[in-house]
Protein backbone atom coordinates (compact mmCIF):
# COMPACT_ATOMS: atom_id res chain seq x y z
CA UNK A 1 0.00 0.00 0.00
CA UNK A 2 0.99 3.25 -0.65
CA UNK A 3 1.16 6.10 1.49
CA UNK A 4 -0.76 9.45 1.44
CA UNK A 5 1.59 12.02 -0.41
CA UNK A 6 0.73 14.51 2.04
CA UNK A 7 1.46 12.54 4.99
CA UNK A 8 5.24 11.26 5.76
CA UNK A 9 5.57 7.56 6.84
CA UNK A 10 7.73 7.17 10.07
CA UNK A 11 10.15 4.71 9.96
CA UNK A 12 10.12 4.04 13.65
CA UNK A 13 8.08 4.85 16.63
CA UNK A 14 8.95 8.24 18.64
CA UNK A 15 11.25 7.70 22.04
CA UNK A 16 9.73 7.99 25.61
CA UNK A 17 11.24 11.32 25.56
CA UNK A 18 9.57 12.31 22.27
CA UNK A 19 6.19 10.70 23.03
CA UNK A 20 6.31 12.33 27.12
CA UNK A 21 7.42 15.66 25.88
CA UNK A 22 10.90 15.56 28.00
CA UNK A 23 13.36 18.23 27.47
CA UNK A 24 16.82 16.48 27.22
CA UNK A 25 18.78 19.49 27.67
CA UNK A 26 16.30 20.76 30.92
CA UNK A 27 18.69 20.14 34.25
CA UNK A 28 17.47 16.89 36.55
CA UNK A 29 16.31 18.38 39.42
CA UNK A 30 18.42 15.80 41.55
CA UNK A 31 21.99 14.89 40.61
CA UNK A 32 22.59 11.31 38.47
CA UNK A 33 25.00 9.07 40.02
CA UNK A 34 28.38 8.13 37.71
CA UNK A 35 29.39 5.01 36.91
CA UNK A 36 31.46 3.33 40.43
CA UNK A 37 28.91 5.54 42.16
CA UNK A 38 26.03 5.03 44.77
CA UNK A 39 22.81 7.33 43.89
CA UNK A 40 24.13 9.16 47.73
CA UNK A 41 27.29 10.02 45.89
CA UNK A 42 29.76 8.41 47.81
CA UNK A 43 31.97 5.80 45.93
CA UNK A 44 31.09 1.92 45.84
CA UNK A 45 34.78 0.45 46.46
CA UNK A 46 35.89 1.82 50.19
CA UNK A 47 39.60 2.59 49.93
CA UNK A 48 42.21 -0.54 50.81
CA UNK A 49 43.09 -0.91 53.92
CA UNK A 50 47.03 -0.28 54.57
CA UNK A 51 49.02 -3.11 56.26
CA UNK A 52 46.07 -5.95 55.77
CA UNK A 53 46.44 -8.31 52.92
CA UNK A 54 43.50 -8.32 50.72
CA UNK A 55 40.81 -11.13 51.60
CA UNK A 56 41.53 -14.45 49.82
CA UNK A 57 38.46 -16.15 48.02
CA UNK A 58 37.38 -19.09 50.02
CA UNK A 59 35.98 -21.78 47.88
CA UNK A 60 32.52 -22.45 48.61
CA UNK A 61 32.13 -25.74 49.66
CA UNK A 62 28.47 -27.55 49.04
CA UNK A 63 27.13 -30.26 51.13
CA UNK A 64 24.34 -32.44 49.70
CA UNK A 65 22.32 -34.44 52.23
CA UNK A 66 19.80 -36.89 51.46
CA UNK A 67 16.76 -36.93 54.25
CA UNK A 68 15.11 -40.29 54.62
CA UNK A 69 11.47 -40.34 55.71
CA UNK A 70 11.16 -41.85 58.74
CA UNK A 71 9.98 -45.45 58.64
CA UNK A 72 6.92 -46.72 60.67
CA UNK A 73 7.49 -50.56 62.05
CA UNK A 74 4.41 -52.93 62.25
CA UNK A 75 4.31 -56.59 62.74
CA UNK A 76 4.92 -57.35 58.79
CA UNK A 77 8.43 -56.60 56.93
CA UNK A 78 9.42 -53.28 56.13
CA UNK A 79 11.70 -52.77 52.65
CA UNK A 80 14.17 -49.96 53.74
CA UNK A 81 18.32 -48.64 53.47
CA UNK A 82 19.61 -49.92 56.60
CA UNK A 83 21.06 -47.02 58.51
CA UNK A 84 23.93 -49.39 59.55
CA UNK A 85 25.31 -50.68 56.28
CA UNK A 86 24.01 -48.73 53.93
CA UNK A 87 21.92 -51.88 52.21
CA UNK A 88 18.33 -51.81 50.79
CA UNK A 89 17.02 -54.63 52.53
CA UNK A 90 13.72 -56.50 53.99
CA UNK A 91 13.64 -56.17 57.35
CA UNK A 92 13.56 -59.98 59.21
CA UNK A 93 11.52 -59.92 62.08
CA UNK A 94 11.76 -61.56 65.75
CA UNK A 95 8.50 -61.88 68.19
CA UNK A 96 9.61 -60.79 71.99
CA UNK A 97 7.12 -60.88 74.97
CA UNK A 98 5.89 -57.47 75.91
CA UNK A 99 3.61 -55.58 77.71
CA UNK A 100 0.43 -57.26 75.83
CA UNK A 101 1.60 -60.78 76.45
CA UNK A 102 2.09 -59.91 80.49
CA UNK A 103 -0.54 -58.48 80.60
CA UNK A 104 -3.22 -61.17 78.82
CA UNK A 105 -1.16 -64.00 81.21
CA UNK A 106 -2.16 -62.05 83.62
CA UNK A 107 -5.92 -61.65 82.70
CA UNK A 108 -6.11 -65.08 81.91
CA UNK A 109 -5.04 -66.17 85.61
CA UNK A 110 -7.41 -63.96 87.21
CA UNK A 111 -10.04 -65.31 85.11
CA UNK A 112 -9.29 -68.99 86.14
CA UNK A 113 -6.72 -70.63 83.68
CA UNK A 114 -4.23 -71.14 86.07
CA UNK A 115 -3.14 -74.97 84.97
CA UNK A 116 -0.66 -73.86 82.38
CA UNK A 117 -3.67 -72.50 79.85
CA UNK A 118 -2.38 -68.73 81.41
CA UNK A 119 0.60 -69.20 79.19
CA UNK A 120 -0.75 -69.07 75.48
CA UNK A 121 -0.26 -65.51 75.23
CA UNK A 122 3.74 -66.36 74.94
CA UNK A 123 2.86 -68.48 71.94
CA UNK A 124 0.96 -65.94 69.83
CA UNK A 125 2.79 -64.16 67.67
CA UNK A 126 0.28 -61.64 67.61
CA UNK A 127 0.67 -60.58 71.12
CA UNK A 128 4.26 -60.33 70.72
CA UNK A 129 6.10 -57.27 70.16
CA UNK A 130 8.51 -57.31 66.89
CA UNK A 131 11.91 -56.47 66.39
CA UNK A 132 13.06 -55.72 63.09
CA UNK A 133 17.03 -56.67 62.10
CA UNK A 134 18.61 -56.24 58.76
CA UNK A 135 19.43 -59.39 57.77
CA UNK A 136 22.61 -58.80 56.03
CA UNK A 137 24.50 -57.00 59.59
CA UNK A 138 22.40 -58.48 61.90
CA UNK A 139 21.63 -54.75 63.20
CA UNK A 140 18.78 -53.75 65.02
CA UNK A 141 16.74 -51.40 62.62
CA UNK A 142 13.62 -50.79 65.05
CA UNK A 143 10.87 -52.25 67.05
CA UNK A 144 6.94 -52.35 67.21
CA UNK A 145 5.26 -52.21 70.59
CA UNK A 146 1.84 -53.90 71.01
CA UNK A 147 1.52 -51.22 74.23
Amino acid sequence: MSAPSGNPVPSAPPSYEEAMGINMNYPHPYPVPGPGQKPDGKEMNPPPHMGQPPPAANPITVQTVYVQQPVVFYDRPVQMCCPSCNQMIVTRLSYDSGALTWLSCGGLCLVGCVAGCCLIPFCIDALKDVDHTCPKCSALVGSYKRL
